[in-house]
């Protein structure tokens, strides 16, 4: 088994599909598919159950997966101790969303990548909540995400700013608002809310305070996705309002006043806290703080 190796299957072990990862690592997915059958034809085990509509790791995958983290690890580690203490080199693996990489990594990163132009970044984007849960399965070396309400004990967290929570409605269709004396009729106007992550935390735990039962029209994943349903007046939606700054859509919905105001979001760089003896992952953490 050589790294070339391992790093495909470990990639291809956090994305879950073929496709993206042949693309990602510049390989064709029959020769990323040629790659797996022979790191299973190896260890004698299936890695993968593959069907036409889904990649699941098998719980030899799993068990595969711990190790190829390990000696990964070890190979970063000695390929830092082989290197010139003066240049920084090796691979750094960000995650963090769409709006995230518009509109937080490029101050940051061309900082990192001026200080550091020999480290190759391998940047993935995708659905926020999803960021701590990435960073748990040893997806991504650092994310960038909300400081949730009860932060892991091995991951620290580097707060860069603040933004709001703010509710959203579509201005081709004001109607879709129901009210009610004193205000929007929250249990007749539909909503839509994230399927999971801290936003469906924080709006939970407001409508169980106020012994509220939402009209819940769809759940979905993605911030960008909610504002795109409220634009063509499938309900109001709770979104970061710098995600609604960030959005091609953001002339097509309004932000409503009369609201609760829930807490905000405390959005930063997020990492393990062994993870912080990689120097690459040190260096990025160093110049945030700055």
């Amino acid at each position: 088994m050589d790294i070339r190796n391992l790093k495909l299957f470990r990639h291809l072990a956090g994305t879950l599909h073929f496709a993206r990862t042949s693309q990602a690592c510049y390989i064709t997915p029959s020769a990323l598919t040629r790659v797996i059958q022979r790191l299973e034809a190896e260890l004698g085990e299936t890695l993968f159950i593959r069907d036409n509509r889904s990649v699941e790791l098998t719980p030899a995958g799993s068990a595969f997966k711990k190790y190829s983290d390990d000696v990964l690890q070890r190979w970063d580690r000695l390929h830092d101790e082989l290197s010139s203490e003066d240049i920084l080199e090796g691979e750094l693996s960000l995650y963090c969303s769409v709006t995230a990489a518009y509109g937080i990594l490029p101050g940051l990163m061309s900082r990192y990548r001026k200080a550091h132009p020999s480290v190759k970044i391998h940047l993935e984007t995708g659905d926020a909540a999803k960021a701590l849960l990435k960073l748990s399965a040893q997806d991504a070396d650092m994310v960038i995400a909300a400081l949730p309400d009860l932060l892991p004990k091995d991951f620290v967290f580097q707060t860069l700013f603040q933004t709001p929570l703010v509710f959203i409605a579509s201005l081709q269709y004001p109607e879709i608002i129901l009210h009610a004396k004193g205000g929007i009729d929250w249990e007749r106007t539909p909503l839509i809310i994230p399927d999971h992550g801290l936003s469906r935390d924080r709006i939970d735990q407001w409508f169980a305070k106020e012994n509220f039962i939402p009209h819940i029209y769809s759940q979905v994943a993605g911030n960008e996705a909610i504002i795109v349903m409220v634009s063509l007046g499938c309900g109001i939606g709770l979104i970061p309002r710098m995600v609604l700054e960030k959005s091609p859509f953001f002339n097509r919905v309004k932000i409503l006043d009369e609201t609760p105001e829930l807490p905000p979001f405390v959005i930063g760089l997020c990492t393990r806290k062994k993870t912080l003896a990689n120097p690459r992952v040190t260096a990025l953490w160093n110049i945030a703080s700055v």
